[in-house]
């Protein structure tokens, strides 16, 4: 057998290292069981924040409204409904449009995890340009089969229309034809009309500017584009115009093409947008005073000279039963 004889000053050392040894091993089963307890907590909380229907919404900006004559003025909003629960919802859907028209879902059924489903927005013919927010909201009525008898709180999302801006107008002209003498002023008047439904910049012209001029009109444009408003009155644009001095002894007829062109046409929608008036113009020839009596006169005078003269050269015939032979009807 064999003894330890004990060292002075040793005896408290083994002592120490007994202590710490039954900390260490107190110690570790403590974290253990603190770990456990905590994630038993953890777990509770989680299962907790299943036990309560919920729901959340969300949607995409729909793309813009076309609203000319012939566009469909129709767009889709799509949304998802996000169930975070472990069980099916009956969720219902109310819509907010404003002046738009919407049509959608009235309810939707939800497993757990994500429905998707789509909205309609259509406009109304030749809609202002503008924009209406459309609002959305989701409210869960069923949960698990079972209604909802607590009050839950509703989620919606909220979504921006856009009606797109279009050009469309109109060009008239007080008179179509006119008749006008050589080397005389004279001021034409077209009307243009923004049928678009915004404001728009409206330039005009003289489309065939360069004939009429070699032809030899004098045109001038005191106004060459106007801002007008959707649907207003129609602008007038004038043409201040000088017939030829040289027109020669017959008539001749010409056409004045007065043009109007969108900018927002050639801005934005990149065909331009135009409409021409045609404008005829009757330019008499050159006459020389009294033509026309002088004219008249010797015509008359010649048949005058005729008439008498076969009158005057023929006799009085009669034939053989004693009757008048009339006169020969022919002029010449």
């Amino acid at each position: 057998m064999t003894c330890f004889t004990p060292v002075p000053g040793e005896a408290s050392n083994m002592v120490q290292a007994e202590d710490f040894v039954m900390s260490a091993s107190i110690r570790v089963p403590l974290v253990i069981m603190a770990v456990y307890f905590l994630s038993l907590w953890s777990g509770v909380a989680a299962v907790q924040a299943q036990t309560s229907p919920d729901v959340s919404l969300t949607c995409d900006q729909p793309a813009p409204i076309e609203v000319y004559p012939g566009a469909l003025r129709s767009t889709i909003i799509y949304c998802t409904l996000t169930n975070p629960t472990t069980f099916s919802e009956k969720v219902d859907l109310t819509y907010q449009q404003g002046i738009i028209s919407v049509a959608g879902p009235g309810s939707a059924t939800v497993p757990p995890g994500d429905t998707s489903f789509q909205v309609a927005a259509r406009a109304d013919l030749r809609q202002p340009e503008g924009q209406q927010v459309v609002t959305i909201t989701a409210t869960v009525t069923q949960w698990n089969g079972a209604p909802v008898t607590a009050a839950t709180s509703p989620t919606e999302a909220k979504v921006m229309t856009v009606f797109k801006q279009f050009s469309r107008l109109r060009v008239g002209a007080e008179l179509a034809f006119i008749q006008l003498r050589p080397k005389v002023d004279y001021t034409l008047v077209f009307d243009v009309y923004n049928d678009g439904n915004a404001r728009d910049k409206f330039n005009v012209e003289i489309q065939n500017y360069d004939e009429m001029v070699d032809e030899g009109f004098q045109l001038s444009l005191p106004l060459i584009s106007q801002e007008i408003d959707s649907l207003a009155p129609p602008e007038k644009f004038r043409v201040q115009m000088r017939t030829p001095k040289n027109q020669g002894w017959t008539d001749k007829y010409f056409s004045l093409q007065f043009k109007a062109t969108s900018e927002y046409s050639v801005r934005s929608e990149g065909v331009p947008n135009y409409q021409i008036q045609v404008m005829t113009i009757y330019i008499r020839g050159v006459y020389l005073p009294g033509f026309e009596l002088v004219g008249t006169a010797m015509m008359a005078a010649l048949a005058g000279a005729a008439i008498g003269r076969k009158t005057n050269g023929n006799k009085v015939s009669v034939d053989d039963d004693g009757n008048v032979v009339p006169l020969d009807n022919r002029l010449f």
